[in-house]
């Protein structure tokens, strides 16, 4: 009979995670979240479907990016991995992507959706984490809040470059080039 190995390094132990979890690993720490609710689910898959179709598939928009939902980024390979809820990467910085589940350039954008359970991570740990590698352009959804707020990398700080709410239509950096219906995103 074979002794079962325990993972040795962390990137192992996020592996090792039953399904239904998502991992990540963050300063140095493995954090997980079970699958998320529904109005959590609404938010992602439908900016996922107006950004992706406008700017991945340049269907309604000028198109020239990548939008991956929850890719797994490597900032430093197998020691800082985050997995966001969408990334999106210019294709001139980006021509084709990886061959793996290892996305190890930075993204030029990352958007959280906001839950009670990871919104302290989002704003107090992966944040700055994403400042700290170069990550462009930040947008955090509230599906409860029913709000968008949208950050600009300046220096080594996020500058706050928009707060939106409700049913509003709005243009935002990094994709001002087409307008964005707020309500599209929540339930009811």
């Amino acid at each position: 009979m074979h002794a079962r190995t325990r993972p040795s390094s962390l990137y192992e132990q996020l592996q090792a995670l039953p399904d239904g979890l998502t991992g990540e690993i963050l300063d140095g720490q493995i954090h997980t979240q079970p699958r998320p609710a529904p109005r959590h689910l609404r938010a992602a898959s439908r900016l996922d479907r107006i950004i992706g179709r406008r700017f991945d598939d340049g269907d309604g928009g000028p198109g020239g990016w990548w939008i991956f939902p929850e890719p797994e980024l490597h900032f430093v390979p197998d020691l800082e991995v985050a997995v966001p809820d969408l990334a999106g990467w210019r294709r001139e910085r980006m021509p084709q992507p990886p061959e793996d589940h290892r996305f190890t350039l930075v993204p030029d954008w990352v958007c959280e959706v906001l839950s009670s359970s990871t919104e302290s991570r989002d704003r107090g740990i992966k944040m700055p984490i994403y400042a700290k590698f170069g990550v462009a352009h930040v947008w955090l959804v509230d599906p409860r809040a029913r709000a968008l707020e949208a950050y600009a990398l300046q220096g080594e700080d996020w500058r706050e470059i928009g707060r939106f709410t409700g049913e509003d239509l709005v243009r935002v950096a990094p994709f001002e080039a087409s307008v964005l219906r707020l309500q599209d995103l929540w339930i009811g």
